[in-house]
């Protein structure tokens, strides 16, 4: 079946902030060409080939979103906006709570089933977890790349 909705995690799936969690972060942010400093000059990177997959997807007409169980939400936020993706999400479940509670969010904003949907964590409680519900879940391990989207194109 043809994924209709593709869905991210933050911390370690699309950036790497530093090498810690966003929430984990100082801000206030500023931005240096391409990356992005918090206030200790920790310095937060999107993965390469996000930009590329982001356009991508959107230009192929699929739904996109973010499931991030971060406790700093305003800080999440912030970044979207700073690294410049922020308009390519649909939909943003940015909170500290369940990833299944996320995805029933955004299954009943977007009226899709489970299986319509693919989702990229990098912890693998979340990937068992959303599994349950039926969405196709995919383990990323070392960010984001164009591997791990290429089977759902």
């Amino acid at each position: 079946m043809q994924k209709k909705l593709f869905v991210f995690d933050l911390d370690f799936t699309i950036w790497d902030a530093g090498g810690t969690w966003c929430d984990a972060t100082n801000p206030p942010y500023f931005k240096e060409k391409e990356d992005v400093y918090d206030s200790s000059g920790r310095c937060l990177r999107l993965y390469p080939d996000v930009r590329r997959i982001l356009t991508l997807l959107k230009k192929s007409g699929k739904y996109m979103a973010v499931a991030s169980r971060t406790f700093e939400p305003g800080w999440a936020n912030d970044l979207l906006k700073l690294f410049q993706i922020d308009h390519f999400f649909d939909r943003k479940e940015i909170y500290p709570d369940s990833k299944v509670r996320h995805f029933r969010k955004i299954q009943e904003h977007f009226k899709l089933n489970y299986s319509e949907m693919v989702f990229f964590d990098d912890e693998y409680r979340n990937i068992e977890e959303v599994g349950r519900l039926g969405v196709e879940s995919v383990f990323v391990k070392n960010g984001l790349d164009k591997d791990l989207i290429k089977p759902f194109l």
